[in-house]
């Protein structure tokens, strides 16, 4: 049985369409879940201490530096034991939520989920399938304002760069333009899910 790490981001909580649809979808998918939510779990930002920590031997690391890493261990070992990871994020200021932000820097460590080798940087975290669900006000998938469109081309990116390469997307999008654009945007979210749910 696969394991399905759910990561849910949005300030708006249960209201909030992009975790209603991905939490829809990781039940669909099957398996084992795992739910993250961040926006109810503080996540402690990086600073000197946890650089200091991390780049200290493992063996080295004072009492103080492991419980400093606890945080990033423990998400780390989240994602390293799933099979599917659900990200759900909801856009704001055209690019991903605080909380999504703060918990990729959790999980984005030398040597640990990605390594620098002779012909350059290689992901770790592979062989896993990742989905993102991902919701905005107006419309950045395409069409004039898909170049402000910073949430899914980064989490692309980033989650590229630790070794993610089989990436889905679900976008509800336009959810600000009225109540018939939210259920046209949930329609065509709901189909798309499905049909990622039978892959």
């Amino acid at each position: 049985m696969k394991n399905i790490l759910l990561v849910t981001s949005s300030p708006r909580g249960e209201m909030s369409h992009s975790t209603k649809v991905a939490t829809s979808l990781a039940h669909d998918l099957g398996g084992d879940l795992t739910v993250r939510e961040l926006w109810r779990e503080p996540i402690a930002p990086i600073g000197p201490d946890f650089v200091h920590a991390h780049f200290t031997p493992e063996a080295d690391r004072s009492a103080a530096q492991r419980e400093v890493l606890a945080q990033s261990e423990a998400a780390i070992a989240q994602v390293q034991a799933a099979d599917v990871v659900v990200i759900a994020a909801g856009m704001i200021n055209f690019g991903m939520p605080a909380v999504l932000k703060m918990w990729i820097d959790l999980i984005t460590r030398s040597g640990v989920t990605f390594r620098y080798g002779e012909s350059g940087p290689e992901g770790l975290l592979t062989g896993k399938r990742l989905i993102l669900v991902l919701a905005a006000g107006g419309v950045y998938s395409n069409g004039p304002m898909a170049g402000y469109d910073h949430l899914e081309s980064a989490l692309r990116a980033v989650l590229g760069f630790l070794g993610f390469s089989d990436i889905e997307t679900v976008w509800i999008e336009g959810v600000a333009y009225g109540e018939d654009a939210t259920e046209r945007a949930l329609s065509q979210a709901g189909a798309r899910t499905l049909e990622l749910a039978a892959r």
